[in-house]
């Protein structure tokens, strides 16, 4: 009777232990979350360097497109 007053004391202790570590933890920040905010808090940039193509070079765009589409269908990609 003696030994098993002594596990359920360890267990309680055990388990005491355990949640105040889990608590401990979660209180803490990590690095990881910093890192994020620091990116979140950054706003990104695009820089686009091209010129716009005319509707006449579009037009001969999506048609070299599809050609290519049309001419790869009957290929496998096995």
């Amino acid at each position: 009777m003696k030994a098993l007053k002594n596990m359920e004391a360890i267990f309680t202790v055990a388990v005491a232990i355990a949640c105040g570590a889990s608590y401990a933890s979660f209180m803490q920040p990590s690095t990881a979350k910093a890192a994020d905010v620091a990116q979140a808090n950054a706003i990104p940039v695009v820089v686009v360097s091209a010129k716009r193509m005319t509707e006449q070079e579009k037009k001969i765009s999506l048609i070299q497109e599809r050609q290519a589409l049309l001419g790869n269908a009957g290929t496998s990609t096995l």
